[in-house]
């Protein structure tokens, strides 16, 4: 174990990335904050400092660019070290809950499975080599709830599937590094905000109070439970635990 734990949050500009990169930093992680380029890097670091930390740092980063994202790797081992924990928060929502299956465009499936999937992938590919050199990972995927097969349904069918697959991807990875200490979970958000509220979603404890920072305190509360941590009422749908895969702690 690193004296210094380093944690990479993508998408940590804003919105619920940037709850769980402020929580990290609150457990004594120096946190580096991925975004799609430098004014939106320099805010988060700004305000974020603002907020009493100066344990953080940004830089641009893509995850729908391989090279980016080899580059923002590569520029975090050599600038602060090699992170030990990675939360896979960017992701997109290009679809309205209305879309259906049939009506939408090949385009937005592509847009939606390359961010939500493909990018947590490419971030995977080139951070797990590191862990397993420090011999030790935490990786949190930021999930939804309507990426869960047991309450499959119909609308924002390219976020849906996306999310089930992140969710499949969560399971394999944990599977094949199930014999070194590196863990990964999912951390299911729940619903879009806008989605709240209606009579098939109700909003409901904890959603109804500050919901980034209920999901965000999940991701790192789970982080720094580490191999104690086996199964967490932190996650609140059931499906949260299972789809984890075992782990062998």
């Amino acid at each position: 174990m690193p004296v210094r734990k380093i944690a990479i949050v993508t998408g940590g500009n804003r919105g619920i990335g940037h709850e769980i990169a402020r929580q990290l930093m609150k457990a004594d992680l120096f946190v580096v904050i991925g975004a799609r380029d430098a004014v939106k890097c320099e805010r988060a670091v700004e305000a974020l400092q603002a907020n009493g930390g100066g344990n953080v740092a940004a830089f641009p980063l893509d995850v729908n660019d391989t090279k980016s994202v080899r580059r923002f790797v590569e520029h975090v081992e050599k600038q602060h070290g090699a992170p030990g924990v990675l939360v896979n928060n960017a992701g997109v929502y290009p679809e309205s809950t209305e879309a259906k299956v049939v009506d939408t465009p090949t385009s937005t499936w592509r847009e939606t499975l390359e961010t939500n999937l493909f990018g947590a992938v490419r971030m995977c590919r080139e951070v797990v080599p590191l862990m397993k050199k420090l011999r030790y990972g935490r990786i949190v995927n930021i999930s939804s709830g309507l990426g869960q097969l047991h309450q499959m349904g119909e609308g924002s069918p390219a976020y849906r599937v996306s999310k089930a697959a992140l969710n499949a991807l969560t399971r394999t990875l944990a599977e094949a590094l199930g014999l070194v200490d590196i863990k990964v979970r999912p951390v299911i958000f729940g619903l879009p905000i806008f989605m709240r509220g209606t009579k098939q979603y109700p909003i409901v404890p904890p959603f109804a109070e500050q919901p980034f920072l209920w999901a965000s305190r999940n991701a790192w509360q789970w982080v720094s439970a580490g191999s104690q941590l086996r199964r967490t009422a932190a996650l609140p749908l059931a499906e949260s635990y299972a789809v984890s895969g075992r782990q062998r702690t």
